[in-house]
């Protein structure tokens, strides 16, 4: 792994106020009805991702999600613009508009989805990582999951094989502590759900989530052992929600008491204090981030609300790869 500097610091301030911000851009113009469907928000679970990046090799890496899936994106390269333009249903939007806020993808970037279905991203995780081990490729495959999707036996079939065939795959369960509105100990005996590793011999543990720098050390030990050959690891990342499963959640399984106690640990919170400790950067300066991030925001909207939404043909195209097909009527 990569030192962390000074210059990690500011980037993972700037990169996951930006993803909070754009997160809270969505959860507006949802609300005037301009994004329709269902949206998952990722506020407060930003140190997830911003200490998995530092530990990644983004130019061989892959990274495979469920649908709380807009910021994963953006962190691995995409264009924040294309973004929220697949959110908008625009034609200028990561999957031309047709898969929306559950299914952003970007093969470019090695980013394979963003999914709908509750753990259908697990066994698809174990292909990638199989594929890259099989065309002997030097790339390791981060598979994440909620704490509800570990209670899929999709889950259990896919960690048997992935110790079975030892693949480059590190998965990672993304405990906010709700599966919907269903707290994790309402779902099982225990609420460890690192264990359940232990049934396959996989190296396994729990992570603080809300701290990059534990991220990062926990994700780079598990990232390696992957590419150096020595199978899967699976960390349980223990971080919170500050808003809903989704939007339509009124969240009657939780108090507004502890949705405040989780925001004393807020990952942003956490790297601007170490900023300030440090003297990495002067107010001013941390005023001038807080300026960029709003200014792409307003870019990001900008861009989707200019953006023409798909032609109808688009329909067929994206569907058949043979132009003449004998079942297509375009009427």
């Amino acid at each position: 792994m990569e030192k962390i500097t000074k210059e990690t610091y500011l980037k993972w301030y700037e990169d996951m106020l930006f993803w909070r911000k754009f997160e809270d851009k969505l959860a507006a113009v949802y609300i005037q009805q301009k994004v329709r469907g269902f949206l998952h928000l990722y506020n407060g679970q930003e140190a997830v991702l911003a200490g998995a990046l530092h530990a990644m090799d983004l130019t061989k890496d892959r990274m495979i999600t469920a649908y709380r899936n807009h910021v994963q994106p953006i962190g691995m390269g995409v264009d924040p613009k294309n973004v929220m333009a697949e959110l908008y249903g625009k034609v200028t939007g990561t999957s031309k508009g047709m898969g929306g806020s559950m299914h952003i993808f970007s093969k470019e970037h090695r980013f394979y989805g963003g999914h709908g279905i509750v753990g259908g991203q697990i066994p698809l995780g174990a292909g990638l990582a199989f594929a890259d081990k099989y065309f002997k490729r030097d790339s390791v495959t981060l598979c994440y999951m909620g704490d509800g999707a570990v209670r899929q036996g999709s889950l259990h079939e896919t960690f048997n094989l992935a110790m079975l065939w030892n693949l480059p795959v590190v998965f990672v369960c993304e405990n906010n502590g709700y599966a919907m509105g269903t707290s994790v100990s309402r779902t099982a005996s225990h609420e460890e759900i690192w264990k359940l590793g232990l049934g396959y011999e996989m190296p396994c543990g729990p992570v603080d989530g809300m701290d990059p720098v534990t991220v990062a050390k926990e994700m780079s030990k598990a990232i390696e052992r992957a590419r150096n050959g020595d199978g899967p690891t699976f960390l349980e990342m223990k971080t919170y929600r500050y808003r809903g499963h989704s939007m339509s959640d009124a969240q009657h399984y939780r108090t507004k008491d502890e949705v405040e106690e989780y925001k004393k640990i807020d990952p942003i919170s956490q790297v601007k204090e170490v900023i300030f400790e440090k003297e990495y950067a002067s107010e001013d300066e941390i005023k001038e981030i807080d300026q960029r991030v709003k200014e792409l925001v307003l870019e990001c909207e900008k861009f989707a609300e200019d953006s023409d939404y798909p032609p109808v043909n688009q329909l067929y195209d994206v569907v058949y790869d043979q132009e003449d097909f004998p079942f297509v009527q375009h009427k």
